[in-house]
């Protein structure tokens, strides 16, 4: 492999007179295009932002650059667009114990030990455990975590998010007792006792204890995600169930210029969130897109949170029904609908894509282009696969597919397996997939992404062989899904997606050709440098 450092050095060029003046001319590249033809090019001009024309060898005569880069035969793709990921959280994420890779509750109360110390903070929260990779893959319950800090209370937040667990303290100080219980989540108990683990809507009865994160916590944590998010190639980032204040902070930090990433926003569905923008109308501007709400209707597989029409294998006695029922589904989606906004629900199981599907397909019956997205489209039963159609967009996450291989067989046996993170057939009924990572679930990289969704196979050298390869996706149709049907799920493929004239010059070098090299090279790909309107947002030049 070339050693490329796109020294991105900018020569000042002089031409002649007759020149039309550019601020940016990029040649001598190979230029995936991710039009609607999957065009390439070697060259390209900027102006004002925006591409000005998109061509070969001939524009560097044609233009008079204010700067120019001489990529060396680098390769350069549309921005990066993650279509699902909480931006704001993987910033916060930095003031709580990072649980990625714990092998028991011993490491974990370990982990939170050693946070503690250094952080001096009395109300502990965790985040990222997983039991799925413990040797008894069982929910844990709160007894060492009483035991280790009987005066603190300490939340501990599964990797998927949909599962808490929370010590003796932290319960007492929320009044949640034996007798408490809740629509739409589970309060588990051992023997009549709490465990402490509230699934789903559950979670929510200790937000009243949670201390809130200040203004500049919330601002240092956005322009560390954004810092993340450039680092990896990623230009627009899909903000997945947002609350309105922070919607008009991240707004506030755009016009100060402390925000570039463009951040398309989904807002919670809440009703004083839902009433402020549907009153205003959304926003649109060329940095933020407020437009659409989530909806939640279950919670994630890996909990045992998702909807099935059948129980679990894996707990023969057990099922999860869904967070909302089809009443409200029906009336949150007609008043959507009302309003003029698009809808984007989170569904997992087979029985809560179901129900999503129906509810879609009878409300958008009369609606010529309404790009409603379910999020996640995680196992999908074979009756409901055809309810899919150009209307239905899914939104999926290839890593999860990876990440779950391991148990999702155990969880839905050998036949409903075959309905899940089935991309490939979803591709086949909506015409187009927008891809994303669901981070800080799973890992921000874009390559990752592109390396699951195109292998079936963990980065990091788990598995033995791709994962139900029938529903991998060709490398353009992994790139199409990151890029131009990212945008298009969005509604702002006239605007970005694809380097094309007219459109937001946002466009990233990697250091080898995803489009080409052997797959197992994949994982070795780094971004060079992130360009956002024409503009280096992230450079690596080692």
């Amino acid at each position: 492999m070339k050693k490329a450092s796109l020294s991105l050095l900018l020569i000042l060029l002089v031409f002649s007179s007759c020149s039309k003046q550019v601020d940016l001319l990029v040649h001598n590249a190979i230029v995936y295009t991710a039009n609607k033809d999957f065009d390439k090019a070697t060259a390209f001009v900027v102006k004002n932002g925006r591409f000005l024309e998109v061509g070969g060898e001939e524009l560097v005569e044609k233009y008079k650059p204010v700067s120019v880069v001489d990529a060396r035969g680098l390769p350069v793709y549309p921005g990066f667009i993650d279509s699902h990921c909480h931006l704001l959280e993987l910033g916060l994420n930095q003031f709580k114990a990072n649980l990625r890779g714990t092998k028991s509750i011993e490491e974990i109360v370990d982990r939170l030990k050693k946070h503690q110390a250094t952080s001096g903070q009395n109300f502990i929260q965790g985040i990222g455990w997983d039991h799925n990779d413990w040797e008894i893959a069982e929910l844990p319950d709160n007894q060492k975590l009483n035991e280790a800090f009987p005066d603190n209370p300490v939340l501990i937040e599964r990797v998927d998010g949909h599962v808490l667990l929370a010590n003796k303290k932290a319960l007492d100080m929320a009044a949640v007792d034996e007798t408490k219980k809740i629509e739409g989540g589970q309060i588990i108990k051992k023997k009549g006792r709490l465990s402490g683990i509230l699934i789903d809507n559950a979670r929510h009865l200790l937000d009243p204890i949670i201390p809130k994160f200040n203004r500049e916590q919330q601002i240092q944590a956005l322009i560390t995600a954004q810092n993340i998010c450039f680092e990896n190639g990623l230009t627009t980032v899909d903000q997945a169930g947002i609350s309105k204040d922070e919607i008009l902070l991240i707004d506030s930090l755009q016009n100060k210029d402390l925000i570039k990433l463009r951040v398309y926003a989904m807002i919670e569905n809440k009703k004083e969130s839902l009433d402020f923008f549907f009153d205003k109308g959304g926003i649109k501007n060329n940095y933020l897109n407020v437009n659409a709400v989530k909806v939640y209707v279950d919670g994630a597989l890996g909990s045992r949170g998702a909807a099935l029409k059948e129980n679990y294998s894996d707990a023969p006695n057990h099922n999860a029904l869904p967070i909302i029922s089809k009443d409200s589904l029906n009336s949150i989606a007609q008043l959507v609908l009302d309003n003029s906004f698009q809808m984007n629900t989170h569904a997992i199981g087979d029985a809560a894509n179901q129900m999503v599907l129906d509810t879609y397909n009878v409300v958008l019956s009369a609606i010529e282009d309404p790009r409603w997205r379910i999020e996640h489209a995680q196992v999908i039963a074979k009756e409901d696969i055809s309810k899919f159609n150009p209307k239905i967009i899914p939104s999926v996450q290839p890593s999860h597919a990876v990440s779950d291989m391991e148990w999702a067989k155990q969880r839905l046996g050998d036949e409903r397996i075959k309905g899940a993170y089935a991309y490939k057939d979803l591709l086949d009924w909506s015409g187009v997939l927008a891809l994303g990572t669901d981070f800080p679930v799973e890992n921000v990289s874009p390559i990752n992404t592109f390396y699951a969704a195109v292998t079936r196979e963990s980065i990091m050298g788990a598995s033995q062989e791709g994962f139900q390869m029938k529903n991998a996706l060709s490398r353009y149709e992994t790139l199409m899904g990151m890029t131009h049907w990212a945008a298009y799920a969005n509604f702002e493929d006239k605007e970005k997606g694809s380097i094309e004239a007219g459109k937001f010059a946002d466009f990233v070098f990697l250091d080898r050709d995803i489009m080409t090299i052997d797959i197992e090279e994949l994982p070795l790909t780094r971004v060079v440098a992130t360009i956002l309107n024409g503009k280096i947002v992230f450079s690596n030049r080692l």
